[in-house]
């Protein structure tokens, strides 16, 4: 007779889990995602950053933008970016200010805070996750997923 629930533990002598280098390729990278997401998400709480305003912070490394630039960029929704660009700038890590072109936009900029900020996540983002002996592969892998999956889901906007 088994015990309730005896049957869900994970065997103790493999640690990732049992068969899954047998999983489809789908799966492992939502699994990888997830594990990414947990471990990455604690190390920009530390920092008093979401994944979103780390994403800003980079885009605006290259210069101010407009909040529909970034959302653009971002692949998010205007409201989405919105809400961020509000938390980053109660932080003190961007400013919004009129575009002198336009009076109808206001264009973002990064602070000094913010660009600290945005080289503190990278350095820890580079002490977090292991180097890969085919790094570049899987980046263009992971690029050419997104780039479809984004396709189909923003076609048409």
């Amino acid at each position: 007779m088994t015990t309730p629930g005896a049957s869900r533990q994970k065997p103790a002598a493999d640690p990732v889990g049992e068969g899954i280098s047998d999983w489809p390729t789908g799966r492992l990278l939502s699994t990888a995602a997830r594990l990414v997401e947990h471990a990455w998400v604690e190390v920009l709480d530390e920092l008093g950053l979401t994944h979103a305003g780390l994403i800003v912070l980079h885009l605006l490394g290259d210069g101010p933008f407009s909040q529909r630039e970034l959302a653009r960029s971002a692949r998010v929704e205007t409201q989405t970016m919105s809400r961020t660009l509000e938390r980053l700038e109660r932080e003190g890590y961007v400013t919004r200010a009129r575009d002198p072109k336009d009076a109808r936009k206001h264009l973002v900029t990064r602070t000094e805070a913010g660009t600290a900020a945005w080289r503190a996540a990278r350095s820890r983002e580079a002490d977090l996750f292991p180097p890969l002996s085919q790094h570049d592969v899987l980046r263009g892998s992971l690029l050419e997923i997104i780039d479809a999956v984004a396709a189909k889901r923003w076609s048409g906007r």
